[in-house]
């Protein structure tokens, strides 16, 4: 089993203008949880395509400069299917506190994706909250997760 994503730990995050406002409340968040953050945007609440901030996070993950990443946009679909594009990354989008919860005890999850235009603070709070609290239950999952790359 894996460990919790408990801090003084690394975080990337980034959104897409839909996503922005939410971010910011996350980023406050987590720096009140004693994380450090790397905020890859956007800076702003201007139109901007939502691959050129899930990448860098991705990125991070992948590289182990960030220990999981945090992306926002509108449904959340898009960072995700973007950030899942990178090795050894597994983005799960999440709507509910259980799904992020599943998502990091069976499938390994390093990043949330959330959809801005569909939570509300709170809820995007729990969900981050229940993500870097639960642990990845190994077992009959590992086997599992180590089929998800592509060769």
């Amino acid at each position: 089993m894996t460990n919790t994503f408990a801090p003084p730990l690394t975080v990337a995050i980034g959104a897409d203008h839909a996503g922005y406002q939410l971010k910011t409340t996350l980023i406050a968040q987590l720096a009140t949880l004693g994380y450090t953050v790397q905020d890859l945007g956007t800076y702003g609440l201007d139109s901007v395509d939502y691959p050129d901030y899930a990448h860098p996070v991705a990125a991070a993950v992948h590289s182990g400069s960030a220990a999981f990443g945090v992306l926002i946009c509108g449904s959340g679909q898009g960072v995700a299917i973007t950030a899942n594009k990178h090795a050894n990354v597994r983005a799960a989008l999440c709507w509910l506190p259980e799904l992020a919860q599943l998502s990091r005890q069976h499938n390994d999850a390093n990043i949330l994706c959330l959809p801005a235009r569909f939570v509300t603070d709170a809820q995007a709070i729990a969900m981050l909250s229940t993500f870097i609290s639960t642990p990845f239950e190994g077992g009959r999952h590992q086997g599992r997760v180590a089929k998800i790359g592509c060769m």
